[in-house]
């Protein structure tokens, strides 16, 4: 770095700044225990299993009604997979932001 950029030195003073602050609320924050990392685990394990078992149940129905050559039981187990998925990776994206 050149000592007469003075628009690198601000960029490099405000990653410092930025930096600085997330260490500060950081150690702001009050310590997260075992248990909220149980009821995270939770949290993330219900967010993939509610939506696979109320698909696959629906697929499983909708086969035993439909005469079809495709496999809505397979089909709604991995579209519910997908959901629980994207479920547990926004409810972790959100806690991550606190």
């Amino acid at each position: 770095m050149e000592e007469s950029d003075p628009e690198q030195r601000e960029q490099f003073a405000e990653k410092i700044r930025s930096k600085e602050t997330r260490k500060q609320r950081a150690r702001d924050e009050p310590e997260r225990g075992i248990l909220f990392g149980m009821g995270m685990f939770g949290l993330v394990g219900w967010s993939v299993a509610i939506p696979t078992l109320l698909l696959l149940a629906l697929g499983i129905w909708i086969d035993a009604r439909v005469d079809s050559r495709y496999s809505w039981t397979l089909m709604l187990l991995v579209l519910g997979i997908g959901l629980g998925c994207l479920n547990a990776w926004y409810w972790v994206r959100e806690e991550s932001r606190r």
